[in-house]
């Protein structure tokens, strides 16, 4: 079972999005801000997957992305951005920095499947479904 983490400050949101990954058979983890997540991942541990809500107060999603690709260990980590804009700027911001994907909110189910076994083929992480 693959495990995802999902970084968003909206409760609601998150708890639809861990929700439909569920239904996807992927196992979850939430984190209302940014710094701590990378605590987690500075003590070691790793998702499979990290979808990264890009407005968050303090730490922001760009913020996250730009820590964890100036880092070898995590540089072949998949992370998707997640939010409720997606101007061309703000895309092709985080697609410079490193992101592998970005879906704008409300996200559906069909969507996020599709982006997360995308994912998962890039970098060739086996998905069972």
């Amino acid at each position: 079972m693959k495990q995802i983490w999902i970084v968003d400050d909206d409760e609601e949101m998150a708890r639809a999005v861990m929700l439909m990954l569920k239904l996807l058979n992927c196992s979850t983890r939430h984190f209302l801000n940014a710094r701590s997540a990378a605590k987690e991942l500075l003590d070691g541990n790793r998702p499979d997957l990290l979808i990264l809500d890009i407005s968050m107060p303090e730490v922001t999603g760009i913020m996250m992305l730009e820590f964890i690709r100036r880092r070898a260990t995590w540089k072949n980590m998949p992370v998707i951005m997640l939010s409720s804009e997606a101007t061309d700027v703000q895309v092709d911001q985080a697609m410079s920095l490193g992101a592998d994907g970005y879906i704008t909110k409300p996200v559906s189910l069909d969507e996020l499947e599709t982006m997360m076994k995308s994912m998962f083929k890039k970098y060739k992480i086996p998905y069972q479904e």
